[in-house]
């Protein structure tokens, strides 16, 4: 569902999701009740004035130069649009004060954001990626301070009632990664890793895969430190290919060993010239493919968003273009820059919606529960988190966008495969991860 350079989501240790116990049931409705009161639950976020003065103070924090996933662009796209909408007008006439934040791919340094978040008054955290959700959610709850449009890769996005995902997270991705196969591919064997962690993965893949009438696929484990997998890949290639003429598909979900094995992968793979890969947009971009010479032509990708060279980019492209011309962090193809971009969106959209009213962390909840509908420009379908627009799952109360897209390599460029959106909501709702 996951430093591009590590753009891999699935990289992540994935926690397996419980449904949600009572007790957490019940606290998330004492937050819920905490929250509605302005005060007297904790640190009140600074405010903004209304149209035409004030400062907007909100904070976009990810990992930056670690030894693992890093995501540098999401707080430099951030920093980008801040400049852009100061000098067009602001926020509603406000000026956007961006701070970031570096989590380190630390549960401590996580925590630090989301304390400093808080001692700096921010009426919200936009378009961000941490790992560590449980670290940077309490300080934030405790405050009453939105989420809003984090990359989804944690249960805690689609749990917590202060997060407003844009995206549909890793699920919809393995989700609609079965969807994609299931009309295009014959057997299918997912390579991840031997954790708990990676337990999750095939049965969010298998969802999709058998709602669509495929057969589920074969589940093989392998470890996630590995220097080289040429084992690993004969095997996969085997299990999906006894005749070397036949169909299939190989998924590596290996996080940041993916390339290592994709390298084992190309050297095999000249014997099973019918076998595709396969993989979700994060663990595979165009900087990848670019660098990996041919390696993924043909693979089918499933991402959250129109692919990169898609007309709907246009204006995030100028803003990249006329504010951070030469930011080699700011990739207009990552997902975590994607994010960042549809998140902006929504805050401006929400705040130009208080009109004259003030600007703070309850007011801006207030607005995004009670119904506000955010178009994005087409990137997403409209977005809105009031109750009727929640999907029904119990793995996922937050998630209001469970839309994906099917993309290809052609000629060494990620482009459409099937126009549109995918709703992979149906699958989600019956799917217990």
């Amino acid at each position: 569902m996951t430093g591009r350079r590590h753009h891999h989501i699935l990289r992540t240790a994935l926690r397996p999701r419980l449904p949600l116990t009572k007790a957490r049931v019940l606290s998330a409705g004492a937050l819920a009740l905490c929250v509605s009161t302005a005060a007297g639950c904790g640190v009140v976020p600074g405010t903004a004035g209304g149209s035409g003065g004030g400062t907007v103070k909100v904070m976009t924090w990810a990992p930056e130069g670690t030894g693992t996933t890093n995501k540098p662009g999401m707080p430099a796209m951030a920093k980008a649009y801040a400049r852009w909408v100061n000098k067009h007008g602001g926020l509603d006439g406000r000026k956007l004060q961006v701070l970031t934040c570096n989590d380190d791919n630390d549960t401590v340094s996580a925590a630090n954001c989301a304390r400093r978040a808080v001692e700096e008054g921010v009426v919200a955290v936009v378009g961000s990626y941490s790992q560590h959700a449980r670290s940077f959610f309490s300080p934030l709850e405790a405050a009453g301070i939105p989420y809003l449009g984090g990359y989804g890769v944690t249960d805690d996005e689609f749990t917590s009632p202060l997060s407003y995902p844009v995206n549909g997270g890793q699920a919809s991705l393995l989700a609609g990664l079965g969807r994609q196969l299931a009309r295009t591919c014959g057997p299918v064997t997912l390579v991840r890793p031997d954790t708990v962690a990676g337990d999750e993965l095939p049965v969010l893949l298998d969802s999709g895969l058998t709602a669509a009438g495929h057969a589920a696929s074969v589940d093989q484990r392998a470890a996630e430190d590995a220097s080289e997998y040429a084992g690993h890949a004969r095997r996969a290639l085997q299990r999906v290919s006894a005749d070397p003429r036949e169909e299939g598909c190989v998924i590596p979900a290996l996080g940041d060993r993916t390339d290592i094995f994709m390298d084992s992968f190309r050297r095999t793979r000249e014997e099973y010239p019918a076998v595709h890969t396969a993989s979700v947009l994060g663990s595979v971009d165009q900087s990848m493919i670019d660098a990996t010479g041919g390696t993924y032509e043909g693979a089918y990708v499933t991402g959250w968003y129109p692919a990169s060279g898609d007309a709907r980019w246009k204006a995030m492209r100028a803003v990249v273009r006329a504010e951070a011309f030469g930011d080699n962090r700011i990739d207009v193809g990552d997902p975590g820059v994607q994010t960042t971009w549809v998140a902006y969106t929504v805050l401006k959209k929400a705040i130009e919606s208080l009109g004259d009213g003030e600007v703070s962390a309850r007011t801006l909840r207030r607005t995004l529960d009670d119904g506000l509908e955010v178009s994005t420009g087409g990137l997403t379908p409209t977005l809105s988190w009031s109750l009727p627009n929640l999907l029904a799952a119990s793995d996922f109360p937050r998630m209001t966008n469970a839309d994906v897209t099917f993309q290809v390599v052609r000629e060494g460029r990620l482009v459409t495969e099937r126009k549109g959106f995918v709703d992979t909501s149906g699958v989600l709702e019956h799917t217990e991860a």
